[in-house]
């Protein structure tokens, strides 16, 4: 399996914004779905093994930080006709059965992950509450196979300094995944 990290977009840049389908075709922007105190946007898939690996604690993140001030929210840019399990129907699917409570967006012409220089799945940004960029990065330090348990501990981390009004270290770890999967002729420079 290879393994692809993170761009570690510059901290302070605006949140690109967007407006996507979910898994029902309503049309998701950011301006709608971020919080008071900040918003979590992540790149996930439905196949990959470290998405896989990490789903619960995505879950759980969905459910427990809005009542934080922090809304999230999960976009799918992956080629679904090279990978028909990351199809909209699929990501609906993974919706319902991984526990997701937040907005599971498709970025079918992959220009949402390009603005936000997203490079693997998961791929985490946390932005404050004026959409600039405060964390980057891994989970924690868990991936499938090397026994580290699943805690969510850096992003843990990231959300309480941000919802107690401080920024979060700038020491920040990449987040290592599977490469989106891009259409044939549309990879970024920055992707290799």
């Amino acid at each position: 399996m290879a393994v692809t990290p993170s761009t570690m977009l510059p901290l302070g840049t605006e949140a690109p914004d967007f407006a996507l389908p979910d898994t029902t075709g309503r049309v998701v922007t950011r301006d709608s779905v971020r919080g008071p105190k900040g918003l979590l946007v992540m790149f996930i898939c439905n196949h990959c093994p470290f998405v896989k690996h990490v789903r619960s604690e995505l879950a759980r993140l969905g459910r427990e930080l809005p009542s934080q001030g922090i809304h999230v929210v999960a976009i799918n840019a992956n080629d679904a006709e090279a990978y028909p399990e990351d199809s909209p129907a699929q990501m609906a699917a993974e919706a319902i059965d991984a526990g997701y409570v937040f907005p599971y967006l498709y970025d079918e012409t992959q220009s949402v992950a390009k603005a936000y220089r997203a490079a693997c799945t998961p791929d985490v940004f946390l932005f404050d509450g004026e959409l600039r960029l405060v964390y980057r990065g891994q989970l924690d330090g868990s991936r499938p196979g090397n026994d580290i348990p699943l805690t969510g501990g850096d992003i843990r981390a990231a959300t309480a300094a941000l919802v107690s009004g401080e920024r979060p270290l700038p020491d920040q770890k990449p987040s290592m995944g599977c490469n989106i999967k891009w259409k044939a002729g549309n990879a970024p420079s920055y992707a290799g």
